[in-house]
Formats: C-alpha cells, sequence, structure tokens
C-alpha cells in the first residue's frame, strides 16, 4: 500500500521524531549574489527556488555581511562559484578595536532588512514550509570583523580583547534571533566555522567557541527545526554533536565522520550525502541518484535529510538539483532504482 504523502512539514516532523515516511527529506539551499543585496531581492529569488524545486525546508542565506554590516564593514561580489562575497572593509583593527562594537538593534538597519525578508519569505511559502535563518556563530561573525589570520592572532595574544568582543557579538546575535523567532521560521540554520582542527585546537575552541555558541543557541530554543552546520575539514564532531540542535549538517562527503560513522555517534537526524563539486556541479544526474541512494542505504533512510554538506555551489546544473529532488521520491518507492533521467 502506498504510504500517505506528508505535507514537507509533517514530513520533517516525523524525520525528527523517527515516525514512519513516505520518503526522506530533501533540502538544498545556495547564495543569491546580487539578489542577497537587499531584502526583497533575496526574499523573492529564495521564493522562487522553492518553488521551482520544492523542497521540504527552505534556508534563507544572506551574504555573511548581512549581521555585521552596521558596524561598517563592506564587501563586494567578485564572482566567487559558492556565491559568497569578498571582505574589502574591517572595522578591526588593533586589540582595542574590539570594545569599541556596541550591541546592535535588531529591527534597525540590515538585521532589520533581513527580518522583512524572512517575513516575506515565511508568508510565501506559508506554514507547511519549514523556513530557516542563517545565523554565524559569533567566532564567525570576528573572523569577518577582522580577517581570519589576525583572529587567531588576536586570539592567542590578546584573548582579554576578543572575549570582550565575542560578548558584544553574543548580545547582538541573541537580539536577532530572538526577533527573528517572531516571522514565523522554524528554526535557524547555525554555522560554527571554527571548530576544525586546521584552525584551532580543542581547548581554544572550547574556550573561545563552545560559550559563545551555546549562548546563542539558548535564544533559539523555542524553535523546533534548528540544524547545526560544521563547516570545512576535519570538524571537531564529537566535541559539537551534542549541541542544543535538532539536524547536523557538515560535509561528510569530504571529510570524518561519513554517514556511518556519525550514527554510531549521536542520535541526532544527520542532513549530508550529496558531493557538493564532483557530484552536484561536475557528475551527471544518474551519478547523483547513486550518491543518494548511497547516502539513504547508509541511514536506512531513517532520521536523514538528503542535502549537501554547505551550500550548494551557483553553477550547479539545474538537471543535477533536479535529481536531488527526485530520488527520494524514485527511491522510496523502487530502493532498486539507480539511475533515473529527469
Amino acid at each position: 500500500m502506498e504510504a500517505h504523502r506528508l505535507s514537507h512539514r509533517q514530513r520533517i516532523e516525523a524525520c525528527l521524531s523517527g515516525a514512519g515516511l513516505d520518503r526522506p527529506p530533501v533540502a538544498l539551499w545556495r547564495h543569491f549574489p546580487v539578489d542577497d543585496q537587499t531584502p526583497d531581492g533575496l526574499a523573492a529569488a529564495t521564493i522562487a527556488f522553492q518553488q521551482t524545486y520544492d523542497f521540504d525546508l527552505v534556508k534563507v542565506t544572506p551574504a555573511s555581511s548581512f549581521c555585521l554590516k552596521d558596524w561598517g564593514v563592506a564587501d563586494a561580489w567578485r564572482g566567487a562559484t559558492e556565491g559568497t562575497r569578498e571582505y574589502t572593509r574591517r572595522v578591526i583593527n588593533a586589540p582595542e578595536d574590539w570594545s569599541c562594537l556596541n550591541v546592535l538593534d535588531p529591527f534597525r538597519g540590515y538585521l532589520g532588512a533581513q527580518l522583512s525578508c524572512l517575513d516575506q519569505v515565511c508568508r510565501a511559502v506559508g506554514p507547511e514550509v519549514p523556513v530557516l535563518q542563517t545565523i554565524f556563530s559569533p567566532l564567525a561573525q570576528a573572523k569577518n570583523l577582522v580577517g581570519g589570520q589576525t583572529l587567531l592572532l588576536h586570539l592567542r595574544k590578546y584573548p582579554d580583547a576578543v572575549r570582550a568582543g565575542l560578548q558584544i557579538l553574543v548580545e547582538s546575535t541573541r537580539l536577532f534571533v530572538e526577533a527573528a523567532s517572531k516571522t514565523g521560521i522554524a528554526g535557524i540554520f547555525y554555522a560554527v566555522q571554527h571548530a576544525n582542527y586546521h584552525l584551532l585546537t580543542e581547548a581554544e575552541f572550547s574556550k573561545f567557541g563552545v560559550v559563545s555558541d551555546l549562548a546563542v543557541l539558548e535564544a533559539a530554543q523555542g524553535l523546533w527545526l534548528n540544524i547545526l552546520h560544521m563547516h570545512g575539514e576535519n570538524v571537531m564532531f564529537e566535541l559539537l554533536k551534542d549541541y542544543p540542535a535538532a539536524v547536523l549538517n557538515w560535509h561528510d562527503r569530504d571529510t570524518p565522520p561519513n554517514l556511518v560513522t556519525a550514527r554510531g555517534l549521536t542520535g541526532r537526524v544527520l542532513c549530508g550525502g550529496l558531493q557538493r563539486e564532483t557530484t552536484m556541479v561536475l557528475g551527471a544526474p544518474e551519478q547523483v541518484y547513486a550518491e543518494a541512494r548511497d547516502a539513504i542505504t547508509a541511514t536506512n533512510g531513517e532520521r536523514f535529510i538528503l542535502g549537501t554538506g554547505c551550500v550548494l555551489p551557483i553553477t550547479a546544473p539545474r538537471a543535477n538539483i533536479l535529481a536531488a529532488r527526485r530520488s527520494v521520491e524514485a527511491l522510496a518507492s523502487n530502493p532498486s532504482v539507480r539511475e533515473d533521467q529527469p
């Protein structure tokens, strides 16, 4: 007997609870360069993407500078395939500058504009499609305020100055999360970039990252669909796996742990399975189907959302995106399917 077709929200809720599914959920998200410079532009691009592919959740992906421009940073679009922008002006130039930051009003400036974007997206897709707002961790925001290498220098040489700045970033971020929660979003997509052995030791991340992360995530606990994104390679998965988030997302095709190992480490819902470059950009639809089938097999299709480990590159062909979207339905009805042309 054919399973009852669930709405997007019902499917995600069933996935979180471990209840029966008609098919595994699937979601992809991307940046929208140039469009992301106005709330109306980002909302329209996000809505159109969802209307085209009908994913089980919508992640709103503003430029990383959206939460920093009210402090005076500047950035520019220079063609990165991920759709990200390059920073052209920082506002932290010396250790003492960290103490000059002020707590931002979430209803004004660029933060207020992002709330307008969320309101538009939530109203357009309706309550049966969960919407998530991207939130960059305080350490990730600090990196963009000062520059990556300089942050590591300040963190090790001027730890008290960085701590003072992080306190301001935490408070501003908490206020924005609380305001965003009132727009109708289902959760936040919380991006952690420094829980990475290439950048910090576990002791360093515990000292500067964990405390600020938990403070921000506390502000999101009234939301039901928070996703933790662990960015980069050699991530500190075991250190972060118990963060208060419903779903864990990382570059599982590029760095440990793989999906099978992760299932043994945590009972959280896992999101991933598709390689962003070699499969979604350079591959063909049959490769997308094969990789989706492999991921669903590895997780038994339970407590799993098919997706990529990070943003979908803006160069991903339409046929491959459609293959990812259609794969979950094809594999749910016929698990032996390996190839199918959209």
